[in-house]
This record gives structure tokens, C-alpha cells and sequence, in this order.
């Protein structure tokens, strides 16, 4: 072996150039369309291909970058890939905030973050007594602290110099963020805090205090995330976000702050979903996005370059039937930031979208970067992604599909100009009303609401009905204000109508006879379509006659009766089950058959088909039953 160290690795078998793994391919499709079988259209714009090769790389501008180097692709540090590890605790109680926070700083987290009002005025801490009383026993020169807060953010920022200031602690100690967006919250509600000159001065003020009196502090928060929760793809997140930092510059800049000054008080704070590796590209090219927007603003401090990004993990698609599953998507999502290099994390607890936080989902979502840090180490590879074929050209194909939207948003005049003229909300309502339709029809799955159902989960008595359907509404008359909700809510409302029946849920019954395979696959399609509703079902395993059927239906007190059976069967059963059923309940047929507009004519009307509407039939049957939405 001594002798053969540089022998190559299986040179007995030759390499194949892509035109014979295009040949193999065309050969296993049988004449179907490539395009149509193997290629994902997603969302984004981009078309992702089923596979590829060094040769689909090419020689890009980025290939030769290492960590720490400009434009930073590849992250901002050199040394390892660690980030902060942050637990957000919703403000209500200044002395309970205070005990949960001593609490998880001595389990694992490096950064604390209190989420309190936005809006002005409406703050529990009204004084420096207060923030004290919040910050008994905290060190916070040695931890990173960051609040939530909206267009509270000046009052907290002074509070937090000040009590620096009163303990003797060293300006360049104190890290953390605030997250001030007068443009995203202008986006969010249709108006400003006060006026467009006044919220934007009020910025430049802050940046100006915390210039001199908080260094190492980010007060100026680009709040991508608001984008991903009203369910704008992964390119119209960042091609926003950028366009609105850009704003932010370009009127900065004309007030007198330096480049670097604005820079150094930034922060981008994107959601990660659960589409794994855009997410990874979506952070990559991220940095490298904005370290190409700062150079044109000729930056004196390379560090001026470095975007620095803080993750949470999706709203938009978190569930209140099978919460659990949240937990699977905060893990990947969590992995998703951290590989993508996220400079911090916040993992939301799984059960945030129907009740208050408890101390067990807290603890998950903490443990969570726990687990990826100090068991899988994470933190310790630099861009693990980097070299992939696949991740590569995900990368590049963002960046280019990120500076489309970027440009036309500058076109229009800006961030500010294209909100007013209802460009932003306009795409991004394009774009969710598409998700919305792949959902509805389950072409895209949101597990365990729109696809593989708990069939008996009940959740009425376990929820808090304002957390899952919040009034969201605001009367914004400045701009059109972009829609926040989660993929969920409209198979919520419908399981949630079911559970409220007075006489309890309604039940769908499985009359499946004939072909042992084709009622066994339909039953099974037609008891996760109708649980999908909150639909009780009840499945069979054959009738062997359609009377036996009907009658066991009847004695059940269906409300629906599905006929599982096959395409050439059903031509005589089905009309004979609906003889049968007398109009007692509503009758389905499972399937699309060739005979489908013969039963019409004689008065069969519902089906139920992978490419029905799920939502929609699922809605009319509910209306049918009279169960009010």
C-alpha cells in the first residue's frame, strides 16, 4: 500500500460525460417529457434541474472566494462558523420576563431577546426603573441583548445606554440589536409611525446616538421576514430586503451619515424556511448581494461589507394540528441558517401559532441549536456547502433572480416609491396566491393539514382562537399593507368549523367494494381528503353488496358516503348506491372515471380526485352540511 498512495480511487471505472447520463435518462422516461418529469419550476423563478456537474458550475466570479473574503459568499469569519444562540421572551411582566431570562442564561443560550409592543406608547417599560427591573442580575455587557420593539426602539436604546452608563460598563462591550424599520413597518400596517420625515429622522437620530454612545450596537433592523410570513418566495425576501437597505442608504446618506456609520449599525433579520437548500443559497448570496450594494457607496471599512444576518426559523409555515411537526421543520430550518452561516439564530417554539409559549416548547426550540452546536458541530465548519454543483448554481441562480427584483424595485424609484405604486405588494400577493393554490390542491404538501392528517386529533379545547387568527388587519391610507398569515389557516378554519359542530363532528363513511386494490388505494385517498376537513371517517374493508353498503352507511348516520371502488365498476355500481342512499347523505365517487359525464346525467355530482381543489371541495361540502366557516 506504501507504494500506491497516489494511485487513483476506482480508475476501473471510466467517467461518463453528461450526454450519456442524458441518454440514460431520455431512455428510463419512455417518451415522457424531461422538462415536465425531472424539472422543479420552483417558486423563485428558478428551474432546478434533477442533477449536475462540475461542467454546470463554470468559472463564477465566486468560485476561488475563501471565508472571510469579499464579497463574503462564503461568510464572514475565517476561523469557524459559530453563531449566537438566542431566546426571545414575550414582555408582558417585567419581574416574570426577568426570572425566565435568568433562567435560560445559565441553560446554553450566548444571546437574550425580549419581543414587546411596536407601536409606540403601547411599551411596558415606561422608565429606567423599569428596564432596571428587567435587567436585575443580568450582566448585559456579557451577553448579547436584543429587543423586539418597533418603533420603541430609541426609548429602549437611551434606556440601555444610560443604565451602561450608571453601572460603569465599557460602550464597546455592549452587543446586541433593535429592530427599527420605519419601512417595514410602513409595509406591514399602510401607514407611518408619525409622518415619513419624522420616523426617518428619528432614524438617523438613533444611528447617530448609538454612533457615539453604543458602538458595537445594530439599531437599524432590515426585517426580511415579514416578507417570508405574508408568503413571498425566497427572491422576493432578499431582492426586498436589499432594495429596502438600499432606501435606507440613499436617504441616510443625503442626511450626512457616512456609509460606514449606517453600516455598522445594520442588521438583516430573514426567516428560513423549509425549502432546505434555497435556504442555504438564499443566506449565501445574501452576503454577497449587499457586500456588492456597499461597494458602489465606496465604504472607507471593508467591515462595512459584512452583512450581518440573524435567523428565525418560518412562521408562515408552522401548524396547529400535528404541532409537533414544528418541531421537524425548526430543524431543518435551524440547519438551513446555520450551513447558509447566519451570524445568530432564534428557533420559534412549535406551539407559538395556537397558544401562549409554554416552558416545554421553549426549552425544544432552545435545544434545538444546542444539539447542532455542541452534538453535531455545526459550529465548527466554514460554508460546508461550498463546492456543491448543486448548491453552487442554487446560489448563483438566487443572486441573479434576487438583482432582477432589486432593479425593478430601483426602476420604480426605490423601495418607498414601488411600495406606493403597490408593485411590492402586488408581487408578493402574485406569488402567495400561487402557494395558496398549490396547497389547496396539495401540490404542495403542508404535512399534517393538507396531507397525512391526524385523523382524530381534536384541538378546539387546547387553543387560544385570537393567537391562531389574528387581526391582522390595519387601515393603512399611506400604502396597501402586505397580509401576514401562515400556509395553515384556511384547513385550520375548516377542521376547526368541523370540531364545532354541536352534534360533533361530521363523519364521512368509506363504502368500498369491488377491485381489492383500487377501493383499498381510493378509500385510503378519500380518508386523508375529508380528514384533511376534520372529518370523522370510517373505513372499510369490503362490502359485498351495494345494499349491505348502503344500509351499514345509514346505521352509521353518515353525513357523506364515499364509493370506493374501480373506474369499470363504477359505471353500474354508483348509480345503484345513490339509488340506494336515497339522498340520506351526500354521495361521493372516489376517482375520475371515463363514465364520470354519464353518472352526471343521472344526477351523481361529486368527486373527489388527486387533481381536485382540496380546499375548495372541502368548503362546499362543509356549506352542504350547513357547518359555518
Amino acid at each position: 500500500m506504501a507504494d500506491n498512495k497516489n494511485e487513483k480511487l476506482f480508475s476501473e471505472f471510466p467517467p461518463a460525460d453528461t450526454s450519456r447520463w442524458e441518454a440514460e435518462i431520455d431512455k428510463d422516461l419512455k417518451g415522457a417529457a424531461y422538462e415536465k418529469k425531472l424539472i422543479w419550476h420552483s417558486s423563485e423563478g428558478i428551474d432546478v434541474r434533477p442533477y449536475y456537474r462540475k461542467e454546470d458550475t463554470g468559472k463564477q466570479e465566486f468560485s476561488d472566494i475563501q471565508p472571510g473574503v469579499f464579497p463574503f459568499i462564503r461568510g464572514t469569519h475565517d476561523g469557524s462558523n459559530n453563531w449566537e444562540i438566542r431566546q426571545d421572551i414575550k414582555l408582558e411582566d417585567i419581574d416574570i420576563a426577568n426570572q425566565k431570562s435568568l433562567f435560560i442564561l445559565d441553560r446554553g443560550i450566548s444571546s437574550l431577546g425580549f419581543v414587546t409592543s411596536p407601536e409606540k406608547g403601547k411599551m411596558i417599560l415606561r422608565s429606567q426603573e423599569d428596564f432596571r427591573r428587567l435587567m436585575k442580575d443580568i450582566y448585559f455587557d456579557c451577553i448579547n441583548l436584543y429587543f423586539v420593539c418597533g418603533n420603541n426602539a430609541p426609548e429602549i436604546v437611551k434606556m440601555i445606554a444610560a443604565e451602561a452608563d450608571v453601572k460603569k460598563m465599557e460602550p464597546q462591550r455592549l452587543i446586541g440589536a433593535v429592530d427599527f424599520d420605519p419601512l417595514g413597518y410602513l409595509t406591514i400596517r399602510g401607514n407611518w409611525d408619525s409622518d415619513e420625515d419624522t420616523d426617518l429622522n428619528a432614524l438617523k437620530g438613533l444611528i447617530e446616538f448609538a454612533a457615539e454612545k453604543l458602538p458595537n450596537y445594530r439599531v437599524l433592523g432590515i426585517n426580511g421576514y415579514f416578507f417570508g410570513n405574508a408568503g413571498a418566495s425566497i427572491v422576493q425576501e432578499l431582492g426586498y430586503s436589499l432594495a429596502m437597505a438600499n432606501d435606507y442608504f440613499a436617504r441616510l446618506t443625503e442626511y450626512g451619515l457616512s456609509p460606514d456609520t449606517i453600516a455598522a449599525h445594520l442588521q438583516f433579520n430573514f426567516g428560513v424556511g423549509s425549502n432546505y437548500f434555497m435556504e442555504i443559497a438564499k443566506l449565501r448570496a445574501a452576503r454577497y448581494l449587499w457586500a456588492k450594494i456597499i461597494e458602489v457607496y465606496h465604504a472607507a471599512n471593508e467591515a462595512s461589507s459584512k452583512a450581518f444576518i440573524h435567523s428565525f426559523t418560518s412562521e408562515w409555515n408552522q401548524t396547529v394540528y400535528d404541532p409537533y411537526v414544528n418541531l421537524l421543520r425548526a430543524t431543518t430550518e435551524s440547519m438551513s441558517a446555520v450551513l447558509g452561516g447566519t451570524d445568530s439564530l432564534t428557533v420559534r417554539p412549535f406551539d407559538r401559532a395556537y397558544k401562549q409559549v409554554s416552558k416545554f416548547s421553549a426549552r425544544l426550540g432552545r435545544n434545538i441549536q444546542i444539539i447542532l452546536k455542541e452534538e453535531s458541530y455545526l459550529d465548527k465548519v466554514i460554508d460546508p456547502a461550498a463546492g456543491s454543483y448543486y448548491i453552487e448554481n442554487l446560489t448563483r441562480s438566487v443572486i441573479e433572480e434576487s438583482w432582477k427584483i432589486f432593479l425593478k424595485t430601483e426602476e420604480a424609484g426605490g423601495y418607498l416609491e414601488a411600495l406606493k405604486k403597490g408593485i411590492v405588494q402586488d408581487d408578493i400577493e402574485s406569488t402567495a396566491g400561487k402557494r395558496n393554490d398549490l396547497i389547496a390542491t396539495r401540490r404542495e404538501i403542508v404535512l399534517g393539514t393538507n396531507q397525512y392528517p391526524n385523523f382524530n386529533e381534536t384541538v378546539k379545547d387546547t387553543l387560544v382562537e385570537e393567537i391562531v387568527f389574528p387581526n391582522g388587519k390595519f387601515s393603512g391610507n399611506l400604502v396597501r399593507p402586505i397580509k401576514k398569515y401562515r400556509a395553515s389557516m384556511e384547513f385550520e378554519r375548516l377542521r376547526l368549523a368541523a370540531e364545532n359542530l354541536g352534534k360533533g363532528r361530521p363523519l364521512a363513511f368509506m363504502l368500498t367494494m369491488g377491485d381489492p386494490v383500487m377501493r383499498k388505494a381510493r378509500s385510503a385517498f378519500s380518508c386523508n381528503f375529508f380528514a384533511c376537513g376534520g372529518y370523522q371517517v370510517i373505513d372499510n374493508p369490503g362490502f359485498d353488496t351495494a345494499n349491505e353498503g348502503v344500509k351499514t352507511a345509514i346505521d352509521a348516520k353518515a353525513d357523506i358516503v364515499v364509493l370506493c371502488s374501480s373506474d369499470e365498476e363504477y359505471a353500474t355500481l354508483a348509480p345503484t348506491v345513490a339509488r340506494l342512499l336515497q339522498n340520506k347523505a351526500i354521495f361521493v365517487v372516489a376517482g375520475a372515471p371515463d363514465c364520470m359525464p354519464d353518472l352526471r346525467k343521472q344526477g351523481i355530482e361529486n368527486f373527489i380526485h388527486v387533481r381536485s381543489d382540496v380546499l375548495d371541495t372541502l368548503k362546499e361540502f362543509h356549506q352542504k352540511l350547513g357547518i359555518k366557516l
